[in-house]
């Protein structure tokens, strides 16, 4: 049997393409090892989370191999390299919809739809759970993701 291209680099740009055409912040989680290019200093618990929006990121290319753009951390225009294997997630940063895989290079695609309780109204929208990192946001690390199944959270449901 034929090697079955990988669904995870299209999957992640129609994620891009439905944050960016509704008016929400696409981020991306990352996991951080040798091969990806990341500023370190930001980089919490091996993984580090990305705002790919358009006017966060310039040269943003997302090709089925990897993920590369420049942002700026701290003001200071930096170069990111992120091997697709690495991205452990795509999200709107507003209410959590979007999908998370497992990572490495033999991972199988595995899609996890992520989104907030409907039935919980959040106060604001820091109540939705920041992610660690942002480029090209404040640049300040943000409070860890909140634990799955807390109301009012984003919360992970396994589709198959």
């Amino acid at each position: 049997m034929s090697d079955i291209p990988s669904t995870k680099p299209y999957l992640i740009r129609a994620i891009f393409d439905w944050c960016v055409d509704n008016g929400y912040t696409p981020h991306i989680m990352v996991s951080v090892d040798a091969h990806t290019r990341v500023p370190m200093a930001f980089v919490r618990d091996g993984r580090i989370v990305l705002n790919i929006a358009p006017y966060a990121t310039h040269q943003l290319s997302i090709s089925n191999d990897e993920i590369t753009c420049q942002a700026r951390f701290g003001g200071v225009a930096q170069s990111l390299l992120v091997p697709m294997a690495n991205v452990m997630a795509v999200y709107a940063r507003e209410n959590g919809q979007g999908m998370a895989f497992e990572v490495g290079a033999g991972a199988k695609d595995v899609g996890v739809e992520l989104h907030a309780d409907p039935d919980v109204q959040a106060a604001d929208d820091d109540s939705m759970g920041e992610p660690d990192v942002v480029a090209g946001s404040d640049d300040k690390p943000e409070p860890p993701a909140p634990k799955a199944g807390v109301p009012g959270r984003p919360h992970l449901r396994i589709i198959k």
